[in-house]
């Protein structure tokens, strides 16, 4: 049956969830058309790619520009490409692991290329089966693992059958680096074969210099690195040594101060001394003289190893059988090594160094350059067939999980679903906290976002930071409460966290945004408030008393004056009868008033049946009560998840309300069965406690059966003047 309108445009079936009207989709010809469906009608517009609790290579696969989110255009493109190569759409619905071949379309060129790709890809896997699943697809390794080439541009030591191609494979993955093959195996491409190449002949032409001239380079033959060194450990150490010589060549008086001073000595003589050497080592290389020469055989001990090194490699060539040189002569030996530092500094090609100048010639003498980059061609030439091995992935994955995300992007389906096994892609787990079980928690990637946004949500909110050693993870939730009372609930108490796989969390709550949880609590609000007010009052007054009190006495017993010893104290004044008398007058005439008072509300009521009784009270409580429930119940119905959502990075197009009949199935209560228990250690209340409870209550009964039965005329007058109108019966 066609579902086009008479204008031609796809007709839409539509569906009321959480009191707000959505697009239907039920068929595979709703998902083949999306690209009809104008976007003000999707419930979100864009969704991030993280923090959901979906499968995440099929979310990647949807963001097909990489930018982190999924968006309306990628969305449409995927539904489009999908259902043009199966055959029965409605199959996309099932979110089936596994689709049949037979239902991947071959009339054209698209479908017949994923058909032969699965085949390939069944057939790389040693699969005898008509049909193809995402555990098929996704192990890439496993479906190139026995291939030679796949594709990638990436050749492996199993790509070739000589051995000399083999090596130099393994060669430049050791010296230069390696790109991992779609088979898992580490191999190299291209631009890695170029670069070993191009280091080998860097590396042959800079040994060529050293070889074009060797007696320039290398002064002292195959030790030159050595005396080079020496040189370098003592360069600083001589120069330092020479100007002390010319400064006392020039003044003679410094001498004691440039040389290595008693004090110094007397300072670690106390010490073994050959566990000094770093503070030896700080005194000059030799004891400095105006002759201006160091002389070999008295050179600080601590200097006395590199200096010997130095003199056998450097200065027996030199100056042999001289015992002492000058700073001239010393210049001269540093210049002697200029070319070989140029040589050093021009250094090329030191990744393929350890290899050794005879095994590099040997690869340049070989020349087998071209035939790695033939392999890479060759395996280059499958990309178009291994890009098809990837389509088919995207096929079954997009088969399983498409309709799912539909269900989570374009109508939200499985959040108002009422089957226990359907969550929606944003609820991260369940919360445990105070007898009470939160089912809609929602990751937060952003704390500073939900600070701004959250609190239009209308919504009683809880944020805890969570962390699980088991993981060695951390995350912040917030949960939705929409049930029980909120009492105990404050910033720092601990709670645990479920996530959807099961693990638990140590969660902390570190935020609470206060919102209505239910029209019951609104309706007892006015008297909680009322009795926590007066509670705090007395305790204020309470304790203003008590600081009064204390103060007073402590005035009183500063201001005693203790009489002299052997003083009589001043009598007490006596008794005042007229004081005591004014005093029990005054209480007399207060209890009085109080009668009075009594007395006229006894007389005022006393012919009220108990109906009234009863319209009365309901009354009163409708005038205390009622505007918090009505503001309540306003708010209640308005929840929004919309604006949660968006500080996660959703594009929330349409109100997500939580109205009052389904918040609180996302809430539920500790409930304990009717039980009659001993409990020993139970607060039990005083006997005079339970005496006077029984009395009051007998006295209301009578109270108010006298007045039922209008037998209680104490005056015999009317109705009171002071009466409202509005309560007359």
């Amino acid at each position: 049956m066609s579902k086009k309108t008479d204008n031609g445009t796809y007709k839409w079936e539509y569906c009321s969830l959480g009191g707000v009207v959505r697009v239907k989709i039920a068929s595979g010809e709703d998902i083949a058309h999306l690209g009809e469906l104008d976007q003000k009608l999707w419930t979100a517009l864009s969704c991030p790619v993280k923090g959901l609790e979906f499968d995440a290579t099929t979310l990647q696969m949807l963001d097909t520009d990489g930018d982190g989110k999924i968006r309306v255009a990628e969305v449409v493109a995927a539904a489009e490409w999908l259902t043009s190569v199966i055959k029965d759409k409605d199959l996309i619905l099932k979110g089936d692991a596994a689709i049949p071949l037979n239902q991947i379309k071959q009339e054209d060129e698209k479908g017949a290329k994923l058909y032969a790709s699965a085949k390939q890809i069944l057939s790389n896997l040693g699969l005898e089966k008509d049909e193809i699943s995402v555990a098929d697809t996704s192990d890439s390794v496993a479906i190139f693992a026995k291939t030679r080439f796949n594709g990638d541009g990436i050749i492996t030591p199993e790509s070739t059958d000589e051995e000399d191609l083999k090596q130099l494979i393994t060669n430049i993955v050791e010296k230069i680096g390696s790109q991992q093959d779609r088979s898992g195996v580490a191999g190299v491409n291209a631009d890695l074969i170029e670069q070993f190449y191009a280091a080998c002949a860097d590396y042959a032409s800079w040994q060529q210099q050293a070889a074009d001239a060797p007696g320039e380079i290398f002064p002292y033959g195959d030790d030159t690195p050595a005396a080079f060194a020496a040189c370098e450990a003592l360069k600083d150490k001589i120069a330092d040594y020479f100007m002390r010589c010319k400064l006392i060549a020039f003044d003679a008086d410094v001498s004691d101060a440039v040389d290595v001073s008693v004090e110094k000595i007397n300072a670690i003589s106390e010490f073994n001394l050959a566990t000094q050497s770093d503070e030896i080592a700080k005194y000059p290389l030799a004891r400095p003289s105006a002759t201006l020469s160091l002389a070999f055989d008295a050179i600080n001990p601590a200097w006395q190893d590199a200096f010997a090194t130095l003199k056998k490699l450097v200065f027996d060539v030199d100056f042999a059988g001289k015992t002492s040189i000058t700073e001239a002569e010393w210049q001269a030996t540093l210049a002697r090594f200029a070319a070989y530092t140029g040589w050093v500094a021009a250094r090329k090609g030191a990744a393929v160094e350890s290899l050794g100048l005879d095994a590099v010639k040997a690869v340049l003498a070989g020349d087998r350059k071209a035939a790695l980059l033939d392999l890479v061609a060759q395996d280059k030439a499958l990309e178009s067939e291994a890009a098809a091995i990837d389509e088919v992935n995207r096929l079954t994955h997009l088969y399983r999980d498409f309709y799912a995300f539909l269900r989570n992007y374009v109508i939200f389906l499985d959040f108002y679903s009422d089957k226990p096994e359907d969550s929606a892609m944003f609820e991260a787990g369940k919360l445990y906290i105070d007898q009470r079980c939160c089912n809609l928690c929602v990751r937060v990637e952003d704390l500073g976002k939900h600070a701004d946004m959250a609190g239009l949500s209308g919504m009683f909110l809880i944020y805890c930071a969570c962390t699980s050693k088991v993981r060695n993870e951390s995350m912040n939730i917030v949960a939705v409460m929409t049930n029980g009372n909120t009492r105990r609930l404050r910033p720092g108490k601990n709670a645990v966290f479920y996530d959807r796989s099961g693990q638990d969390w140590d969660a902390v709550v570190t935020k609470i945004v206060d919102n209505p949880i239910s029209v019951r609590q609104a309706f007892w609000s006015p008297y909680r408030k009322f009795a926590n007010a007066i509670s705090e009052r007395i305790n204020k007054s309470a304790e203003e008393k008590d600081n009064k009190v204390m103060n007073d006495m402590t005035a009183k017993a500063n201001a005693i004056d203790v009489p002299a010893e052997g003083t009589k104290p001043e009598p007490k004044p006596p008794f005042d009868i007229a004081k005591f008398a004014g005093i029990a007058a005054a209480i007399g005439m207060a209890i009085g008033a109080i009668g009075l008072a009594l007395s006229g509300l006894i007389k005022a009521v006393a012919g009220l049946t108990w109906w009234k009784w009863l319209i009365i009270i309901a009354v009163i409580m409708l005038l205390i009560s009622g505007p918090a429930c009505f503001i309540a119940w306003n708010k209640l119905r308005k929840r929004n998840l919309g604006p949660v959502l968006n500080a996660n990075g959703w594009a929330i197009n349409a109100v997500v309300l939580i109205n009052i009949a389904f918040g609180a199935t996302l809430t539920s209560v500790a409930k304990y069965p009717r039980m009659n228990l001993d409990d020993p250690y139970a607060r039990r209340a005083p006997l005079w406690w339970r005496i006077l409870r029984t009395i009051i209550i007998l006295a209301v009964i009578a109270f108010v059966l006298l007045c039922a039965t209008q037998r209680m005329d104490l005056i015999g007058l009317g109705q009171p003047s002071w009466w409202p109108d509005c309560l007359t019966f």
